[in-house]
């Protein structure tokens, strides 16, 4: 059972990439799942959320009108496209899931909403 976010890489400011975040072992479909993100030095920080069956996705404030959060329920996959890219936006991204007994078709961009986190992926924007 795990979450797998891939993805990532090396690109220049205003550039896109799409991270994908895929479970093994479990139903994605029933859950929520948050993207967030680390950089050096700092602690993690709600980047989206999309809720269950599509619900209603939130972003934080410093990626809103850039990125842009969707599900595939069939391939078990969250993706986060992210266009406009920031040095700032430089972090390791994570993904993860909240307990069942917490999901709704809401989400939250909480950090301790969630319990199960998936192996990060790096995302360095650099000239």
């Amino acid at each position: 059972v795990q979450l797998q976010a891939s993805g990532g890489g090396l690109v220049q400011p205003g550039g896109s990439l799409r991270l994908s975040c895929t479970a093994s072992g479990f139903t994605l479909a029933y859950y929520e799942v948050g993207w967030f993100r680390q950089a050096p030095g700092k602690g993690r920080e709600g980047v989206s959320c999309i809720g269950k069956d599509d619900g209603r996705p939130l972003y934080g404030d410093s990626v809103k009108g850039r990125f842009t959060i969707s599900r595939d329920d069939a391939k078990n996959t969250i993706y986060l496209q992210m266009d406009g890219l920031e040095p700032e936006d430089t972090a390791i991204y994570f993904c993860a899931t909240p307990p069942l007994s917490l999901v709704s078709s809401s989400c939250s961009t909480q950090e301790h909403h969630y319990n199960f986190w998936g192996q990060g992926t790096q995302v360095t924007v650099s000239s």
